[in-house]
């Protein structure tokens, strides 16, 4: 089913509804390897694209969501903007070239990069959106506005929950001014802890650094970046403060060229290679714990430690490591059997699972988007 218009997907969704079919929502599939097979009919809302409404003096742009991820940058870029929680295309991490994402796609899988650590994710930037509901229900969540703070932040809810509750037909997101300028410090050498704890001196710093990533030694030595953006004396100046606090690492700057390749290839995740992957979210200076716990042979630290991709193929050692730091653990990447026995999804914590099933229930109380793809248990 590919449905035109926010009526069709409506129409589509109360007809799967009345016949007691599951629909597993999709947009321009770049993540339709995460999660198990379902075998349930897909709705495919590729076809509701394009550009609503664009104000850049006001910040504010409205497209539809099967809109592609690519072209809404390029949108924004063409008037010195951005999406400044700096979203990423999934098409590399599974072997495909990029151009498959979709801003729909991105914002239901709550997808946010390096600049998540302090420009907020995702959520931060869904203003508003329109939506359909389990029951072939139209709705509006939210406002065309950056300053709205009437009623229930429901736009929030769609963020990261993987086409569970409702299909998006329509989103507004805030976008920012890109910075002018951008230069990213280096040190070699460091190991987890150490990489954290220089991370972490910067962050309580008034160097205001956009990102702060780690990778470690491997076809060259292990290297922590931070990057800084904005007006051009103003990045100098930070980027003294950074040289200062870094000063017995020896700290050097990354040209354009090398800067570049180290943030392309942590949003590609091109240095783990191929294998099972694994995203955990632990507090920052656990990231080292979970490292030390399983001892993958490829990993990488990204919001200065707080997300840790890594290759490992032990689901159970992974998910223990990741609740022993505070955490939890995404499948990402991995075989057949592996994604059919192991949910891709964290299992949530009874009261936590049951505070989600209410949601649920609110929004889909027949369970039209419960594939079981995510959870195992929807």
């Amino acid at each position: 089913m590919q449905p035109r218009d926010e009526g069709d997907v409506a129409e589509a969704i109360a007809q799967a509804r009345a016949a007691g079919t599951r629909l597993e929502l999709r947009g321009g599939g770049s993540k339709a390897d995460i999660g198990r097979a379902t075998g349930c009919a897909v709705l495919d809302l590729s076809a509701l694209i394009g550009v609503v409404d664009y104000d850049p003096a006001e910040l504010v742009l409205t497209v539809r969501p099967g809109t592609p991820l690519a072209e809404v940058e390029a949108l924004v870029a063409s008037q010195g903007q951005m999406l400044a929680f700096e979203p990423f295309d999934h098409g590399p991490i599974f072997g495909r070239p990029a151009g498959a994402a979709t801003i729909g796609g991105v914002i239901a899988a709550g997808v946010s990069g390096s600049r998540r650590l302090t420009a907020g994710g995702v959520r931060d930037h869904l203003l508003g959106l329109h939506g359909v509901n389990g029951r072939g229900e139209t709705f509006v969540a939210g406002a065309k506005v950056v300053k709205n703070v009437t009623g229930y932040d429901l736009p929030k809810l769609a963020c990261g929950s993987w086409g569970r509750l409702l299909a998006m037909t329509e989103v507004t997101l805030k976008v920012l001014p890109r910075g002018r300028t951008s230069a990213s410090i280096a040190v070699e050498g460091l190991d987890p802890a150490a990489a954290c704890a220089a991370m972490a001196a910067v962050l309580g710093s008034a160097a205001d650094v956009q990102a702060a990533a780690h990778r470690p030694a491997g076809e060259g030595p292990a290297l922590t970046v931070v990057r800084l953006e904005g007006f051009g004396p103003s990045v100098a100046a930070r980027t003294a403060t950074v040289a200062a606090l870094w000063h017995d690492l020896a700290p050097r700057s990354l040209d354009e060229a090398r800067a570049d390749r180290f943030w392309q290839d942590l949003r590609d995740l091109a240095p783990l290679g191929q294998g099972t992957l694994w995203r955990i979210n632990t507090p920052p200076s656990a990231g080292p714990a979970v490292v030390a716990a399983l001892n993958p042979a490829r990993w990488l630290f990204d919001w200065a430690g707080g997300l840790t991709w890594l290759t490992a193929d032990d689901a159970c050692a992974v998910r223990a490591a990741a609740e022993a730091a505070g955490g939890h653990a995404m499948l990402v990447r991995g075989g057949a059997a592996l994604r059919q026995a192991t949910p891709a999804l964290h299992p949530l914590a009874p009261q936590v699972a049951a505070l989600e099933a209410r949601v649920r229930a609110a929004f889909d109380p027949d369970g039209v988007f419960d594939t079981g793809r995510f959870t195992h248990a929807d």
